[in-house]
């Protein structure tokens, strides 16, 4: 049975993008920690980081760096911090969050009450931020 994270990314349930490619997509999580909280996930299903091939662990790291950019410009954090927990869901996922202290990666804080307005917002601002880093002609963002 395809993960969660596959059926978002396959579009048979909701989800909202700011990158996408034949080997990631990127996306906010549903229980922000912080308004701009990205997930970047592979397409191909993995269920432990440690089982990524370095090159897609690379690949998905450099992603996570530009989202991290983004949100830099987009919600003036900190910090941006990068976690792989990976006991929610058996599909690897980078949770990129705009962080003002070590108490924002805390899994207690998460919003499961987040708006779908919130949410939306959020993601536009962050495509916003990213169109600004995009370089020419990449078609990559979801803007």
């Amino acid at each position: 049975m395809p993960s969660v994270f596959t059926r978002i990314i396959n579009g048979e349930l909701p989800g909202r993008f700011v990158y996408q490619d034949d080997r990631c997509a990127a996306f906010l999580s549903i229980a922000p920690l912080r308004p701009g909280h990205t997930l970047v996930v592979p397409k191909q299903e993995v269920d432990h980081w440690l089982d990524l091939d370095a090159d897609l662990a690379a690949h998905l790291t450099t992603v996570a760096q530009t989202i991290g950019r983004g949100q830099m410009l987009a919600f003036a954090p900190t910090r941006v911090g990068l976690m792989i927990a990976g006991l929610e869901v058996p599909h690897v996922h980078l949770h990129v969050v705009p962080i003002d202290g070590p108490h924002d990666l805390d899994f207690a804080n998460a919003d499961h009450r987040a708006s779908p307005a919130a949410l939306d917002d959020a993601a536009d601002k962050l495509r916003q931020a990213l169109a600004k880093l995009a370089p020419e002609g990449a078609g990559d963002w979801c803007l």
